[in-house]
C-alpha cells in the first residue's frame, strides 16, 4: 500500500447523487463513498479522468446537474474498511438488497450485491422503481432481456422469480461485475455479452432498459424490435425534466404503467403486436 492516495470530492445536490454515483461506480473499479451531497473517490492512482466523465455526462443532460470537484493527496488509511461500515442494505418490495459481508433476511428474496463495483445496488431510485415493476410482472419462465446490466441486479431479481435471463452492457466492467454477481448469489444466466440491444439473436416477454433518457431514445428501434408480441418493455433512468423526450420515440406501443420516485420516471409498456411498429 502507498503512503499516500488521491482523493477527489464532488459536491452537488442530494437528489441527483446516487445517480452520479452509480455513474460513476460503472466506469471506476474501486471503492466509492456516498454522502449527503458528497460522493468521495479515492484511489493510488489519478483520478481525474472521472471528473471528465462526469462533466460530460452533465453536458449531455443539458448541464442540469451542478457539481463542484475537489482534488486532494491524502495519507493512506483503511478506508474500504470505512466505507462498508457505512453501507445499509436496503428492502424493495419482494426484494432484500444487502452487501456479502451482512447476513441475508429470513422471508425475502435476497440478493448480495457488493455496491460500487457497477451501477446499481438498489439505493437509487431507478434501480428500487425496477426492482418493484419485477416484482410485479415476473411471474416465472419468462425470457428477459437486461439491456445496460451495470452490476446485474436486475437481471438477478429476474432469475431469482424463475425467468430467464440474458443481459448486456457497452462496458467491461459491467459485463464482469455481472458476472460476478451472479456467482456471488449462485444464479445462472442464459447469454451475457459486451455491447447493446443491438446483438440480440431472440426476441423476449420481458425487456429491461435502465439507462438514460438521451440513450434510451437512440436504441429504441433496437427495444422494440426485441420485445415479442405481448410482451413487456421496462423504461427507466428517465429524468422527470427529459420525460418528453422519451415519449415520442416509444409511441407506438401501449403505455401500461408509469412510476416516479424523487425526480426518476420509470415507464412500463406494452407491444400488442409487430403491427404497432412502423417499416
Amino acid at each position: 500500500m502507498q503512503e499516500h492516495y488521491q482523493e477527489l470530492t464532488l459536491t452537488l445536490d442530494e437528489k441527483y447523487v446516487g445517480f452520479i454515483a452509480d455513474f460513476v461506480a460503472n466506469i471506476f473499479n474501486d471503492t466509492i463513498e456516498i454522502g449527503k451531497g458528497l460522493i468521495i473517490v479515492r484511489s493510488e492512482n489519478d483520478p481525474s479522468y472521472i471528473q471528465e466523465a462526469v462533466e460530460a455526462l452533465v453536458a449531455t443532460l443539458g448541464d442540469t446537474i451542478n457539481i463542484d470537484f475537489k482534488l486532494e493527496e491524502k495519507e493512506n488509511i483503511d478506508w474500504i474498511k470505512q466505507y462498508q461500515d457505512s453501507i445499509d442494505p436496503i428492502e424493495a418490495t419482494k426484494f432484500y438488497i444487502h452487501p456479502s459481508w451482512f447476513d441475508p433476511k429470513e422471508g425475502k428474496i435476497n440478493i448480495k450485491i457488493d455496491p460500487a463495483l457497477a451501477f446499481g445496488s438498489g439505493h437509487h431510485a431507478t434501480t428500487f422503481s425496477c426492482l418493484e415493476v419485477i416484482s410485479e410482472r415476473i411471474k416465472g419462465d419468462e425470457q428477459v432481456i437486461d439491456v445496460g446490466c451495470g452490476s446485474g441486479i436486475l437481471g438477478l431479481a429476474c432469475a431469482k422469480l424463475g425467468a430467464e435471463v440474458e443481459l448486456c452492457d457497452t462496458d467491461s466492467l459491467s459485463v464482469k461485475s455481472t458476472m460476478e454477481n451472479f456467482a456471488l448469489n449462485e444464479e445462472h444466466y442464459h447469454k451475457l455479452w459486451k455491447g447493446s440491444a443491438d446483438k440480440a439473436e431472440g426476441s423476449y416477454d420481458v425487456v429491461i432498459a435502465n439507462i438514460i433518457a438521451d440513450v434510451l431514445r437512440f436504441i429504441a428501434p433496437d427495444l422494440k424490435r426485441i420485445t415479442k408480441p405481448g410482451g413487456t418493455l421496462i423504461l427507466s433512468g428517465i429524468l422527470d425534466i427529459k420525460e418528453a423526450l422519451v415519449l415520442p420515440s416509444f409511441e407506438a406501443l401501449t403505455l401500461i404503467d408509469k412510476k416516479q420516485k424523487d425526480e426518476w420516471i420509470t415507464l412500463v409498456y406494452t407491444k400488442e403486436t409487430d403491427e404497432q411498429l412502423p417499416e
